[in-house]
């Protein structure tokens, strides 16, 4: 029987659709994506990108070969970083010039090499690499928010199947992350616990949605998924924001990643996926907001979330708000709890 479920952080509610019946074997396996006949990604054609803004290399030469993760500037960016943030409006219709950063982490000089198949030395550079962009752009005080997504394969959003993430630096906290922080606040305020430790305590004592859990992580899959397979990855120690994580954390958190996608390869066959790092705002002062975040270091847990492309939202989703889930989070747990490859 199907049943409505409510996301304990967003306030936000979604249905169990169980009765769908929907197993892992149930999802088409995802095609093969060609290489292209020249792919700008790949080592040797440097030239093909803007200039690089950050690489992991050895001591070779900028923007030549020789490099294990590159940094360069979107071609086609979001938002432009050149500017100054002025706000207007007329009446309730606001509006704001376009500034921000929008920028591709090339994660390795490799066409075929995906994150699934690198060493973890290599994923934990390109968590390192993530963390040094990030620090770098939050010296920038038109910044308040930064976002790390990796589009894994076309239906995900890919535009080029080279392994690869993007950072996009926002000039406003957007409304899907404020809609975290305040009750998180809240929950705080009230208890003085982060509602996300409450939240993993209670998920690891009643293990039917733990995937896997390390010495410093925990992989659940969320009491209301949204999405069929949907993964969220914590740490165990109450952090707040990822940047915080030392060298033997990342090279452990490339360890997770890795055996998760693994599990998606072996169990639903190499899926298209949104990967989202979820972390905390820039915790610059803001003038005339005094609470924008005071608590944040102790109320917010920073995440990692995992979304299988494997349904599609329509008209019902769009216009309720609501999401249909055709796996339950229990069978999604059970049923990534393999050996993986």
């Amino acid at each position: 029987m199907s049943e409505l479920r409510k996301d304990p952080v967003l306030d936000r509610w979604v249905i169990i659709a169980s009765e769908r019946g929907r197993r892992p074997s149930d999802f088409a396996a995802a095609g093969s994506e060609p290489k292209p006949a020249t792919c700008p990604f790949c080592g040797g054609n440097e030239h093909m990108t803007p200039p690089e803004i950050y690489a992991a290399r050895g001591n070779t030469p900028a923007n030549g070969p020789g490099w294990e993760v590159r940094v360069v500037a979107n071609k086609f960016p979001a938002l432009n970083i050149e500017g100054t943030v002025e706000r207007s409006g007329i009446g309730l219709l606001d509006r704001m010039t376009g500034v921000g950063a929008h920028e591709v982490i090339i994660e390795t000089p490799t066409h075929e090499e995906d994150m699934a198949e690198a060493s973890l030395e290599h994923t934990a550079t390109v968590i390192k690499t993530f963390q040094q962009r990030t620090l770098d752009l939050r010296r920038d005080d038109r910044f308040r928010h930064i976002i790390i997504f990796r589009n894994h394969r076309a239906e995900a959003g890919a535009s080029l199947s080279h392994p690869h993430s993007q950072l996009i630096a926002l000039p406003i906290v957007p409304q899907i992350v404020k809609a975290t922080l305040q009750p998180a606040r809240l929950h705080y305020m009230r208890k003085e616990r982060c509602i996300f430790c409450d939240l993993i305590e209670q998920e690891l004592a009643l293990p039917d949605r733990v995937v896997r859990v390390t010495d410093q992580f925990v992989v659940l899959s969320p009491f209301a998924a949204g999405f069929p397979f949907e993964l969220t990855i914590y740490p165990l120690r109450h952090s707040h924001d990822f940047v915080q994580m030392d060298d033997k954390e990342m090279l452990a958190l490339a360890e997770v990643i890795k055996d998760v996608l693994q599990r998606y390869k072996t169990v639903l066959n190499d899926p298209p996926y949104n990967m989202m790092l979820q972390t905390a705002p820039t915790t610059l002062p803001r003038p005339g907001h005094p609470e924008y975040w005071g608590t944040i270091a102790y109320d917010f847990h920073w995440s990692i979330q995992i979304i299988p492309r494997l349904t599609k939202q329509a008209g019902f989703e769009w216009g309720t708000g609501f999401f249909i889930n055709p796996v339950s989070p229990e069978l999604a747990a059970e049923s990534l709890q393999v050996t993986s490859s």
